[in-house]
Protein backbone atom coordinates (compact mmCIF):
# COMPACT_ATOMS: atom_id res chain seq x y z
CA UNK A 1 0.00 0.00 0.00
CA UNK A 2 1.15 3.63 -0.46
CA UNK A 3 1.56 6.17 2.05
CA UNK A 4 -0.87 8.30 3.24
CA UNK A 5 -0.49 12.03 2.31
CA UNK A 6 -2.06 14.99 3.74
CA UNK A 7 -3.33 16.70 0.53
CA UNK A 8 -3.87 20.11 2.36
CA UNK A 9 0.19 19.77 3.41
CA UNK A 10 0.86 18.69 -0.11
CA UNK A 11 -0.64 21.26 -1.85
CA UNK A 12 1.08 24.30 0.21
CA UNK A 13 4.65 22.42 -0.50
CA UNK A 14 4.18 22.40 -3.60
CA UNK A 15 3.25 26.36 -3.81
CA UNK A 16 5.95 27.05 -2.37
CA UNK A 17 8.09 25.16 -4.74
CA UNK A 18 6.75 26.78 -7.27
CA UNK A 19 6.84 30.37 -5.62
CA UNK A 20 10.75 29.44 -4.85
CA UNK A 21 11.34 28.68 -8.64
CA UNK A 22 9.77 31.94 -9.76
CA UNK A 23 11.40 33.77 -7.54
CA UNK A 24 14.37 32.52 -8.38
CA UNK A 25 13.90 33.63 -12.09
CA UNK A 26 12.90 37.11 -10.74
CA UNK A 27 15.98 37.33 -8.78
CA UNK A 28 17.94 35.94 -12.19
CA UNK A 29 16.15 38.47 -14.54
CA UNK A 30 16.31 41.39 -12.03
CA UNK A 31 18.89 41.10 -9.73
CA UNK A 32 21.51 42.51 -11.16
CA UNK A 33 24.35 45.26 -10.16
CA UNK A 34 24.49 48.61 -12.07
CA UNK A 35 27.98 47.67 -13.17
CA UNK A 36 26.89 44.39 -14.77
CA UNK A 37 24.11 46.50 -16.31
CA UNK A 38 26.20 48.75 -17.50
CA UNK A 39 28.79 46.41 -19.16
CA UNK A 40 25.86 44.43 -20.77
CA UNK A 41 25.05 47.84 -22.75
CA UNK A 42 28.82 48.39 -23.41
CA UNK A 43 28.99 44.91 -25.20
CA UNK A 44 25.91 45.48 -26.84
CA UNK A 45 26.79 49.00 -27.99
CA UNK A 46 29.94 47.72 -29.62
CA UNK A 47 28.61 44.74 -31.13
CA UNK A 48 25.88 46.79 -32.95
CA UNK A 49 28.54 49.35 -33.86
CA UNK A 50 30.74 46.61 -35.37
CA UNK A 51 27.80 45.16 -37.26
CA UNK A 52 26.90 48.43 -38.94
CA UNK A 53 30.39 49.39 -39.82
CA UNK A 54 30.31 46.70 -42.34
CA UNK A 55 26.81 47.75 -44.24
CA UNK A 56 26.36 49.01 -47.98
CA UNK A 57 25.29 51.43 -48.19
CA UNK A 58 22.77 51.76 -51.06
CA UNK A 59 23.62 54.73 -53.44
CA UNK A 60 20.36 56.54 -54.29
CA UNK A 61 20.04 57.56 -57.95
CA UNK A 62 17.54 60.08 -58.88
CA UNK A 63 15.18 58.84 -60.89
CA UNK A 64 15.02 62.42 -63.34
Amino acid sequence: MGDVVNLRQFKKTKARSEKENHAEQSRISHGRTKAEKSLTTALNDKAEKSLNQGKLEKSQKNPE
